[in-house]
């Protein structure tokens, strides 16, 4: 099956209404008067009127998403008529400006920004909100969970510390191992165990890549760099574990290939095509690798306006595989950023704008396979070009967003809550259940099927699917921890429902620390933090005497599995001083839910 039809499992949609109808109709599945500027529904719902234009054609998988964003802004601007005002005021310097003509693409099929069918509204759910509350040491003002720590603590410390971080020493220390035996060993590292994640780079062309960086030296030029940066993380896979990653003496793996490339980003900076910023990317994914999320922040914001400048130019890029190069690292761009600002308060790049008018990725194309440099034999591709994950995280990443954004950036009254939490699971569910086999995982370990069995992919989205599905039921484990009166019972049975379905993924995510070792090259840092934030939830709930008869599992099994996630944040603390002090307020905290649980049992 073609890979650029990732999404083609999901069931077939109803036949399409007239291209007339507005999205909230269409959405709605209401007959649509056609009116302009508005139709009789969109006026009677006080909500934003867009008709889809001519020609736009969305990918399966996007279609999805897109037709259930325009369900929860249907819902969200019914129940909250004031929100399009409200999310137009915090839009950012960079938001997507209303001029006639602009287009996104080169070419013949360029698509008109404006007037495009998705409302300025539709993109601000989808993205990142400026202010929410959804990182981990917000839970530290909870009731119960504050009565854990001595001192309040600002959620900004984090930032603050890795602001004040001393600076790689990027000065070539080591020496450079390019044998043939090396370079083949982290190329299919690279292409077996990090591009399932970024897909960022082609494998049916790399011999060429590798070839022209060869004759450079792998001193000179983007080939060479990518080829380094390819060789670095690589070896960082080949490792296998980056628990050891924190026992190396000040050279984790990689270390010499990526000084080597950081060698040649200075030139590189300056320039703006696609190759400068596949560069910038997978440096940006090594200094994830690190634990170093400010510095790769910096290095995001280059690519954003690069690819800003790219995607607003009217010059054709040189051929299709750029192109689809081009939206690769898009989607990895927006995913990085949209992981980092869900941690720390970054300021937005702007990259956010293109995010509803950019494709989803296409499966690069087959090129001729070129001999060898050494035989007239040709050269086998390293891998094959794998972008399940990619497609699956791009749709994932998005419903996070809009979670944080409708959940986390404002105030809810119960009333208010209940359907957004709804609805956003039933996202969730959806999302799962159209998961292409190959990714497909099981929701909840079983004997049947052991942790092993899975393979990274598998167990990084269970990982991350358990994440989301904590944070869309979050919002009622407050509302318990916050009232004065019982408020689990039969009347309030979804309350029950919903604070005991949150509970349960927090448990599932904290038990499955092996597999958080199966993403720590893209995820370490995240991974770290969710634990944090995942195990505090836990904590406070057991000391709440209606959420305690919500547990998934017995106290001896709780104080067992939180015992092995302090021993394993104090191994990986020593990575990056905002993780140590994660884990030190983590550890803090333990020691005292012990002391307040001594004599209790659930």
């Amino acid at each position: 099956m073609d890979q650029d039809l990732a999404f083609d499992e999901i069931p077939d949609y109803p036949r399409r209404r007239a291209m007339i109808a507005c999205e909230i109709c269409r959405s709605r599945k209401s007959k649509c008067d056609g009116s302009r500027p508005k139709c009789k529904l969109c006026i009677d719902l006080n909500a934003a009127c867009v008709y889809r234009e001519p020609g736009v054609k969305l990918d399966a998988g996007d279609k999805i998403i897109l037709d259930r964003l325009a369900n929860i802004e249907a819902l969200i601007q019914s129940k909250f008529p004031t929100l399009s005002q409200a999310d137009s005021s915090t839009a950012g310097p960079l938001a997507l400006p209303a001029e006639q003509g602009r287009t996104v693409g080169n070419g013949p099929g360029s698509i008109p920004l404006s007037g495009f069918g998705i409302s300025q509204a539709a993109m601000n759910i989808s993205t990142m909100p400026k202010a929410h509350t959804t990182p981990a040491l917000h839970l530290l003002q909870w009731p119960c969970i504050c009565d854990l720590v001595t001192s309040p603590c600002d959620p900004q410390v984090l930032l603050q510390l890795e602001m004040t971080r001393p600076p790689l020493d990027l000065r070539s220390h080591y020496p450079l191992d390019l044998s043939d035996l090396c370079s083949s060993i982290y190329t299919r590292a690279f292409f077996g165990k990090v591009n399932v994640w970024y897909a960022v780079v082609n494998p049916h062309s790399w011999n060429e890549l590798y070839r022209t960086a060869s004759l450079n030296s792998f001193r000179s030029g983007p080939e060479s760099c990518v080829v380094l940066l390819v060789f670095a993380l690589g070896q960082a896979a080949h490792t296998d574990t980056s628990t050891a990653h924190a026992s190396y003496d000040g050279r984790p793996p990689g270390t010499a290939y990526f000084e080597a490339a950081w060698q040649l980003l200075p030139t590189l900076m300056l320039r703006n095509n696609v190759m400068s910023a596949q560069c910038h990317i997978l440096a940006a994914a090594y200094l994830l690798y690190l634990v170093r999320p400010l510095e790769a922040w910096n290095l995001l914001c280059s690519v954003s306006i690069k690819l800003q400048l790219l995607l607003s130019s009217s010059s054709p890029l040189p051929s299709a595989e750029a192109r689809n190069l081009l939206e690769r690292i898009y989607w990895n761009t927006l995913m990085f950023e949209s992981d980092l600002l869900a941690e720390l308060d970054l300021p937005h790049s702007g990259i956010v704008q293109f995010e509803e008018s950019m494709p989803l990725p296409r499966s690069f194309p087959l090129t001729p396979i070129s001999p060898s440099p050494s035989s007239s034999a040709p050269a086998p591709s390293p891998g094959s070009d794998e972008i399940w994950y990619f497609l699956a995280e791009i749709a994932l990443r998005r419903l996070l967003n809009r979670v944080s954004h409708l959940l986390y950036s404002k105030s809810l009254s119960l009333a208010s809550l209940a359907p957004l939490v709804t609805e956003l699971d039933l996202q969730l569910t959806q999302w799962h259940n159209h998961l292409p086999p190959s990714v497909q995982f099981p929701i909840r370990p079983s004997s049947s099927l052991p942790d092993e069995a899975l393979d990274p992919v598998q167990t990084v989205l269970r990982l991350r699917y358990h994440a989301c599905r904590t944070i869309i039921h979050r919002p009622y484990i407050l509302y318990v921890l916050s009232s004065a009166t019982p408020t689990v019972g039969n009347s309030t049975s979804h309350i029950s429902e919903a604070c005991a379905t949150g509970l349960e993924s927090a448990y599932i995510q904290i038990s499955l620390l092996s597999s958080h070792r199966a993403g720590h090259v893209p995820y370490l840092y995240q991974g770290f933090l969710s634990l944090v934030s995942q195990t505090l939830l836990l904590l406070g709930a057991s000391l709440h005497t209606e959420l305690r008869r919500l547990m998934p599992v017995r106290k001896e099994a709780l104080v067992k599995t939180v015992d092995s996630v302090r021993i394993e944040l104090n191994t990986l603390g020593r990575l990056a001083p905002s993780l140590e002090v994660s884990g030190g307020i983590l550890g803090d905290a333990v020691d005292r839910w012990k002391e307040r649980i001594s004599g209790v049992e659930w």
